[in-house]
């Protein structure tokens, strides 16, 4: 069986990432809506509280004080619809287990605390579905265009990066297509080991219709995927001042006799970029949740999973 080139591993790992971050997330949320449930399947006890506080927070949540069947005291914050209704000093039907702490609202309209867990499910559907639709076009794009009729041209491999002095983003491969009339063509490509050391002017047929992105397909039968549109002009922004050709490490570093140098992976980078997800995603959650568990931890699923996924559409490459 033919193992999968990068083009196609770094897909399934973008589609991997995509799915499981949105399962987890989502299990994390439905796991906590469900105990919530169990809850109040229990509280079967009523009791009226007194609003102390209201305009809490950007939610306009309000503070509860409460005195259970035993005859103690609670304070509780509770995020509401209704603001109008619920202010200071204004009576708070609630709803306990006997012999609990944790009251709910008896109003069945007020569900704020059960839709901020279920919303947040849907809004991370909504970015996972396009996520992984954008792998689905990438490789029937591919697929439709590698069976049109290609045509000769020769081939240069340039690695670029931004321009921007602050900020050069991750490294880019582009092909510099020259057609046997002169005219010269740019495609972004991704990375494949088959472009590292490639001699410049490299036969190469080209596959594509008008500007729409080209599959290029080396003389050992590499094809390339291409990103981006099949440009006439250098792309703009980015600095394509250098080829891609990778020095052996031994060439620049004098190292002990047996020493094995060992190639570096873009897997490396995608392992640093999801737990720099994991932190900022955690940090979100900490700053603007007060720093409550559940919050805290879709934060830190959210981001794992939306920069993993970022990583990969990028196109990695060692």
């Amino acid at each position: 069986m033919r193992r999968p080139g990068p083009a196609l591993r770094v897909g399934l790992l973008g589609v991997a990432v995509t799915v499981t971050g949105f399962a987890l997330f989502a299990g994390w949320l439905t796991l906590h809506l469900e105990r919530r449930y169990d809850a109040l399947d229990r509280a079967t006890a009523t009791a009226t509280g007194v609003v102390v506080a209201d305009g809490i927070g950007d939610e306009d949540d309000i503070r509860v004080r409460w005195t259970d069947d035993r005859g103690r005291t609670h304070v509780q914050r509770f995020g509401v619809y209704d603001t109008d209704r619920y202010t200071e000093g204004a009576d708070f039907p609630l709803l306990y287990a006997p012999g609990g702490t944790e009251a709910f609202p008896a109003d069945p309209d007020e569900t704020a605390a059960e839709d901020d867990l279920i919303a947040p499910v849907f809004l991370a559907a909504a970015f996972a579905l396009p996520m992984v639709g954008v792998w689905g076009w990438r490789g029937l794009r591919f697929l439709l265009t590698a069976r049109r009729s290609g045509r000769p041209m020769t081939a240069r491999v340039h690695r670029g990066g931004h321009r921007a002095a602050a900020w050069r983003g991750p490294t880019t491969t582009w092909l510099e297509l020259t057609a046997p009339d002169g005219a010269t063509h740019w495609q972004r490509v991704m990375w494949h080991p088959a472009l590292d050391g490639l001699p410049a002017h490299t036969p190469v047929s080209v596959r594509n219709r008008s500007r729409r992105p080209a599959v290029v397909t080396l003389p050992d039968g590499t094809r390339l995927v291409p990103l981006g549109r099949f440009r006439r002009r250098p792309p703009a922004g980015v600095s394509l001042g250098h080829e891609a050709v990778r020095a052996d490490l031994r060439d620049a570093f004098l190292l002990p006799p047996g020493t094995v140098v060992r190639p570096t992976h873009p897997w490396r980078h995608g392992a640093l970029t999801a737990a720099a997800g994991v932190g900022l995603g955690a940090a979100t959650g900490l700053a603007l949740t007060g720093g409550t568990l559940i919050a805290t931890v879709g934060f830190a699923l959210c981001g794992t999973t939306l920069t993993t996924s970022v990583w990969a559409l990028s196109a990695p490459q060692p």
